[in-house]
């Protein structure tokens, strides 16, 4: 059938892959979801926060349903968050962000990583003070007729900066919040009808590091093989 044939077909699995790996992490965002606050998206908000990431991501709403009732039905104890400090090549901070139901499995992996990306895992904790922890959210700019009375609007429920940001190759505005204020943001948010894109608690690094591009090359081949393993949800770094 020919090359085009072979490179359509590699194309379309490497796609398939990648959508099964974010189904994969939206699910678990779920049921770590459940497990903080109960199955009813109305009164918890991390459940609502993972379920509008889980339509970002195109996952479809009975898969995102059988979630939440696979986190109600079963124990979810033994699920739990974790997060791992470490260096990367030319010394980038790297913070790794987990849901793991097997830690000793994930830091194993975590670890190996590291290792075979020319980084080290570190103790936790050890990047804290290079990171600040943020609430982030990703609205539509067709969605937004007038940002400066937006900006207004949304000062009062803790909105600190506003960015222009592409999410999915769809342009938007990245609204940035204090860690603390993430609740009243997303509650703001859904009073004035706006559709979240995608929500999330980042670590924004307090300063960054410049390096040549063969060099940037080798920490972001150790970022994509990181994120590339299925417990890992966030990686964040100090790069420029």
């Amino acid at each position: 059938m020919g090359r085009a044939f072979e490179y359509r077909k590699a194309t379309k699995f490497a796609r398939w892959d990648r959508m099964a790996k974010e189904f994969t992490k939206a699910a678990r965002q779920i049921t770590i979801a459940v497990k903080q606050g109960g199955p009813d998206p109305d009164t918890n908000h991390a459940l609502r926060r993972a379920v509008a990431n889980a339509k970002g991501v195109q996952m479809p709403k009975d898969r995102i349903e059988a979630a939440i009732k696979k986190a109600s039905d079963r124990d979810t104890s033994s699920f739990d968050e974790v997060v791992y400090d470490g260096m990367g090549p030319h010394g980038i901070a790297i913070v790794v962000e987990a849901a793991t139901d097997n830690s000793t499995r994930t830091v194993a992996n975590v670890r190996a990583i590291f290792r075979k990306k020319g980084g080290q895992l570190g103790t936790n904790g050890m990047n804290d003070f290079m990171f600040d922890r943020k609430g982030v959210f990703y609205i539509k700019k067709e969605d937004v007729s007038d940002v400066e009375e937006l900006e207004l609007e949304l000062i009062d429920y803790g909105l600190e900066e506003t960015e222009e940001a592409t999410q999915d190759d769809v342009e938007c505005y990245k609204l940035i919040v204090t860690f603390e204020d993430f609740g009243s943001m997303q509650e703001a948010l859904e009073k004035l009808e706006l559709e979240v894109k995608k929500s999330e608690l980042e670590r924004i690094p307090t300063h960054t590091k410049e390096l040549d591009e063969e060099q940037i090359d080798e920490v972001l081949a150790l970022v994509d093989a990181m994120e590339q393993d299925d417990d890992v949800t966030n990686v964040f770094h100090n790069l420029a």
